[in-house]
């Protein structure tokens, strides 16, 4: 959901992914990709789960040839319900193929699978199953025309090409489309995401493409996707890291954390920077409440969690969370909503944290 205290900028129209919304004011979803070889079914099986153990709502998985297709089927089987998008490059038949074996979406460039009646054979397959069309756009898929018209890449360059995609499927009658515009270039992906907020309706699947591994690809994809969401533009997004894929789920749902939105799928941990007042040694303990939340799977309750450093910070700012520590010298006190509720030996305020959450998730 939206931020309570601030009206959407932009309505987009709706379509269904799987049993999900996407876009018409439904919660932002979170998208990952797998990234094991789509052909082995055990490995890919595995990985889904873990995404969506993590808090993944879509996963998307690249589909080479008309064999790894076929795994939609399997991982169907196997009882997968999170919804699952087949990456689609050059090849129709392929898209057919994933369709026919129960992919919730397919992601393509209708400018790279051939003529036209080939664009309108995937989007009749689409149609008849009820199942939408990403279009994914980057600086590297730009149409010679485009790129002559503007030079190099640009966010005018990649909005229009979007939009002249979006415009071989609406010649077909196809209209269940979700747009997608991404570049390694931060600037360059907000301000074209806000060009085809102003000119469409379609609903934005936002990201920063190639953006690097954890800490800076983070970085990055918090500034370029939190700053569209802060202005109401954004239906589903993904988080692209170098890294365990997971990784980009627990960091998607941290940015839609921090803009108030879903805050009912992960728990908001937050944590003072520490300072001279600190009595207690507050980073290395917050490595071991962070492992230990994982363990215990405790990241999807909704609640707020503070881990502060002393009372200033503790019962003080943080004094809406749920539940929280503060350090003190020798002791922690705990306290729920600015209320201390009692004191532990700093040894043991982990333990006792954990177990405050797993009381308050019965």
């Amino acid at each position: 959901m939206k931020n309570k205290e601030q009206e959407p900028v932009r309505h987009s129209r709706q379509v269904r992914v799987g049993a999900l919304s996407v876009g018409g004011g439904a919660p932002v979803t979170v998208q990952s990709m797998t990234n094991t070889d789509t052909h082995d079914v055990t490995a890919t099986l595995a990985q889904v789960r873990a995404l969506e153990a993590a808090g993944c709502d879509i996963v998307r998985l690249a589909v080479p040839d008309r064999a790894a297709a076929k795994t939609f089927a399997a991982l169907k089987e196997a009882g997968v319900t999170v919804p699952l998008v087949a990456d689609i490059h050059f090849d129709w038949r392929i898209a057919l193929e994933s369709v026919a074996c129960g992919a919730d979406k397919i992601r393509i460039n209708p400018g790279n699978i051939g003529a036209k009646e080939r664009v309108a054979e995937v989007a009749r397959a689409c149609r008849e199953k009820k199942i939408p069309i990403r279009i994914g756009v980057n600086s590297g898929s730009l149409e010679k025309q485009i790129l002559a018209k503007y030079g190099a890449p640009c966010a005018e360059a990649l909005a229009e090409s979007a939009l002249y995609h979006a415009a071989l499927l609406e010649e077909c009658d196809f209209h269940d489309i979700v747009l997608s515009v991404k570049s390694s270039g931060v600037r360059e992906m907000i301000a074209a995401n806000r060009i085809l907020a102003e000119k469409t309706e379609y609903p934005l699947h936002l990201g920063v493409t190639e953006a690097g591994g954890v800490n800076m690809g983070t970085v990055k994809s918090a500034v370029g996707i939190g700053a569209l969401l802060s202005e109401g533009i954004g239906d589903t997004i993904r988080v692209s890291l170098t890294a365990d894929p997971v990784c980009e789920v627990r960091a998607a749902r941290d940015i839609l954390s921090a803009l108030d939105m879903n805050p009912t799928r992960h728990l908001n941990l937050v944590s003072c920077p520490t300072c001279g007042r600190t009595k207690v040694d507050l980073i290395p303990l917050l490595a071991v409440l962070e492992k230990r939340l994982d363990e215990e799977g405790l990241r999807g309750l909704p609640l707020k969690v503070a881990f502060m450093g002393c009372a200033v910070n503790g019962p003080g700012e943080a004094r809406d969370a749920d539940i929280g520590i503060a350090g003190g010298d020798g002791e922690a006190l705990l306290f729920r909503r600015g209320e201390i509720v009692g004191k532990y030996p700093q040894e043991k305020i982990v333990d006792v944290l954990i177990e405050e959450i797993k009381r308050m998730k019965q």
